[in-house]
């Protein structure tokens, strides 16, 4: 693959690579590190792309396993996060619950759906096949993704 065309898709598909990342880790750190490894990845294998949205599919499939190769790694199961490490940290201050915390609190199976359809704007056919997975699957999550949404954001609400 040639310099150009490489800055060119990374240009027009960085974006969305690093919002499925984040939304499948919840961790800038960790989204950023499978963005470089899913352009690392195009640029060594080089396929040969029909148009640009079998481009943005085959980036966002790769992205999605970058994730799930993050996740069941072994580092990753023996790590601790920081703020469990220490026992004297201090309690975080409480956010304002918003969409967005709201969507970040799903669990990943559920908040990736979500992301998928409604940042991305792809069809369940298309999330099914970026994510290996049977369209009703995809249907049946983004379901109950919304469902889990609605009753947390109705819980936030406070009666005037």
């Amino acid at each position: 693959m040639e310099r150009e065309e490489a800055a060119r898709l990374v240009e027009q598909y960085s974006t969305a690579v690093y919002r499925l990342a984040y939304a499948r880790t919840g961790n800038r750190e960790d989204a950023e590190d499978i963005t470089q490894e899913t352009f690392l990845r195009l640029v060594r294998s080089a396929p040969a792309f029909r148009d640009g949205e079998h481009c943005k599919a085959w980036l966002l499939r790769v992205a999605a396993n970058c994730a799930g190769d993050l996740h069941r790694s072994h580092w990753r199961r023996r790590s601790v996060p920081l703020e469990q490490a220490g026992e004297m940290t201090a309690p975080e201050p409480p956010e304002e619950q918003g969409m967005e915390s709201a969507i970040l609190a799903l669990p990943e199976d559920y908040r990736v759906v979500v992301h998928l359809y409604y940042y991305e704007e792809l069809s369940t056919a298309e999330i099914a096949k970026v994510l290996g997975k049977r369209e009703g699957t995809i249907r049946t999550r983004l379901s109950r993704a919304r469902a889990m949404l609605r009753e947390d954001l109705q819980e936030g609400e406070t009666p005037c």
